[in-house]
């Protein structure tokens, strides 16, 4: 496979290919949050918290606007909206030699966005939690 990590996240975008996601997070992979004080250690946690974000950020107004690019690291802008609030954020996505992300973080603005993304993921969350999923 000689896609990057990036190109395999853009593709997991797309598709919502949830096994995909799990193949590319490494196990120790942290997830930082915009909502969540401490940083989330684990794949099990980081793959919950990205499939919330994938359900609830990833809809028709969703897009990557720009990209910058390190050795093994990348930060890409998005815009969304949800529940008619634009949400505008970056994702900081850093990953090892194996092209697993080792590292994600999510900042969003403005405050409202925040809010906002705040409300539809503790909802998400609490129901996937009450479902026992």
């Amino acid at each position: 496979m000689n896609t990057t990590p990036i190109e395999r996240w853009h593709q997991i975008v797309q598709t919502r290919d949830l096994p995909g996601l799990e193949r590319l997070l490494a196990d120790n992979v942290v997830f930082e949050s915009p909502v969540v004080h401490t940083p989330q250690a684990g794949k099990p946690i980081t793959t919950q918290y990205l499939r919330a974000a994938l359900h609830i950020l990833v809809n028709d107004s969703f897009r990557y606007l720009r990209e910058w690019h390190g050795l093994n690291s990348a930060v890409l802008e998005f815009e969304t909206i949800c529940e008619g609030i634009l949400i505008n954020g970056v994702d900081v996505i850093t990953w090892n030699t194996e092209q697993q992300i080792t590292h994600f973080k999510v900042m969003v603005r403005p405050l409202k966005a925040v809010n906002k993304l705040h409300e539809l993921m503790a909802r998400l969350l609490q129901e996937s939690a009450r479902l026992g999923s």
